[in-house]
């Protein structure tokens, strides 16, 4: 199933009826002619679809234009005093919301969306907390927005260190002139990424993607995930290990895409914190590069630090959250203890603050929208897409809505096909399957008769199928 995109049709809202949306996250990184980030593609797509957008905060509710669902845009909001002063008294119905933190403190009584993947942002008590396990309310991401931003930047880290010829020094040196090509360049040896292993662990939509990349580079991929994903994993030409520390062993790269999981009610830990610890460490090939554009806690920092000092790990790149306090100057998030690495290993990292896949404007404009008709559609129709956790009752779960290209093949991907895309699909097969035919029935000394004349023709019906099956969405595991 793809996304709602229809920005033509005006939502019919019940007239006597008003609904407030709290935005607070940018719904767009390019800037204006004001200098500013530009919000205009996703207030456009909520006035089409008969919406009201607001670049302000919500007064009084009672005064609002009824038979509306009203947003407010308030990018600005980032601590939790603020959140809980904005939203603590439930006066916005619903939220969207990127990369802001929402405390359980904060009420939306119908709905929350997070623009993309993971929910562990998502800490309102309205559903239950990141997991949306619980409460009254609808908890939804977008997920697979970002899987391709995400994945092209974990392999930017990657390639910033593998191969490891040195560009920067050789560039300086090229540009004073300092540099003999015959007898020095052989001083300069390097290795190609062709042939390493990556070892990602999660096979949701952005650790395929990465998977995808890999093997596009000649990489040998090995992928921990469920059990159950192992017949999509293999059939998909990537190798799977049922155990974490068996993924590492013999990595030249580690890459996690798994998410925090569930939070403990009592200790407030996640399922997934330190999961890659000293184990998982220990067993990459000496000299790994760990990438970890997932969630900060995901690593064991004083287990990295060790790593680091033995040079079983020569590179790590972290893309985590870290926020300032505009009073007090005091950090805080999940970035924060890797810091204290800096000072021994700071030329062996590279610390973002959770920039990998929330600079890119284009997913954050398409997962705004689509969080726009995700929540027209639980106000209108009832209709949940892209539920996290329990769905209150009441609500149709319509189930996972993506990206082209992005996740699994589903039945509707197959209901949808056209008469024609499906009869081009079975001419293709069956023109195919009768060269295929023809040189198995033939013995292998005399088949060069058959591959002079019908070599290319075969070769073109195979690029032509494959083509057909990415661009019908008709390639990866099936749900």
């Amino acid at each position: 199933m793809t996304a709602n995109t229809n920005t033509q049709a005006v939502e019919p809202i019940d007239p006597q009826s008003v609904y407030a949306v709290l935005i607070c996250d940018l719904v767009g990184l390019r800037f204006g002619p004001d200098g500013k980030p530009d919000p205009s593609e996703v207030r456009a797509h909520i006035e089409a679809k008969g919406g009201r957008f607001h670049a302000a905060a919500l007064g009084d509710k009672a005064g609002l234009e009824r038979g509306r669902v009203h947003f407010f845009y308030r990018p600005d909001l980032s601590t939790r005093e603020e959140l809980i002063e904005a939203a603590g008294d439930g006066r916005y119905d619903a939220v969207i919301a990127a990369a802001t933190f929402l405390p359980a403190e904060t009420v939306f009584p119908l709905a929350g969306v997070r623009i993309g993947a993971g929910t562990g942002n998502m800490g309102s008590r309205s559903w239950g907390g990141g997991s949306g396990e619980g409460g009254t309310a609808v908890l939804m991401n977008t997920p697979g927005i970002n899987s391709r931003a995400t994945a092209q930047m974990v392999m930017k880290a990657i390639l910033k260190v593998l191969p490891d010829l040195p560009v920067d020094r050789l560039h300086e040196r090229v540009a004073r002139g300092a540099f003999d090509t015959g007898r020095e360049l052989r001083d300069f040896p390097t290795e190609k990424l062709e042939g390493k292993t990556i070892a990602v662990i999660g096979y949701g939509n952005i650790g395929r993607e990465v998977a995808k990349l890999a093997r596009a580079f000649g990489m040998r991929v090995v992928i921990h995930a469920r059990p159950r994903h192992r017949d999509w994993i293999e059939a998909e030409g990537f190798a799977f290990a049922a155990d974490l520390g068996d993924a590492a062993e013999g990595a030249d790269v580690l890459s996690v895409h798994v998410g925090l999981g569930k939070q403990d009610a009592q200790s407030g830990r996640y399922a997934n914190a330190g999961l890659i610890g000293a184990d998982v460490l220990s067993r990459m090939n000496k000299g790994a590069v760990l990438v970890n554009y997932d969630r900060g806690e995901l690593v064991d920092v004083a287990a990295l630090g060790d790593a680091l000092d033995a040079g079983r790990v020569r590179h790590a790149a972290i893309d985590a959250d870290l926020f300032k306090n505009a009073s007090t100057d005091a950090l805080s998030g999940p970035m924060l203890p890797y810091l204290d690495l800096v000072e021994r290993h700071g030329d062996k990292l590279e610390l973002l603050p959770h920039a990998a896949a929330d600079t890119d404007h284009p997913s954050r404009v398409a997962g705004a929208k689509q969080a726009v008709d995700q929540l027209f559609d639980v106000i209108c129709r009832k209709s949940v897409a892209n539920a996290k956790g329990t769905v209150p009752p009441g609500y149709l779960s319509r189930g996972a809505t993506t990206p082209q290209g992005i996740g699994p093949v589903t039945a509707d991907h197959l209901l949808k096909l056209t008469s024609g895309e499906c009869s081009e699909l079975a001419d293709v097969c069956d023109r195919q399957s009768r060269l295929w035919q023809a040189l198995s029935d033939t013995p292998p000394a005399e088949r060069g008769t058959i591959v002079a004349e019908q070599g290319e023709e075969l070769v073109r019906l195979i690029d032509r199928f494959c083509l057909l099956a990415e661009s019908l969405n008709l390639r990866g595991p099936y749900q």
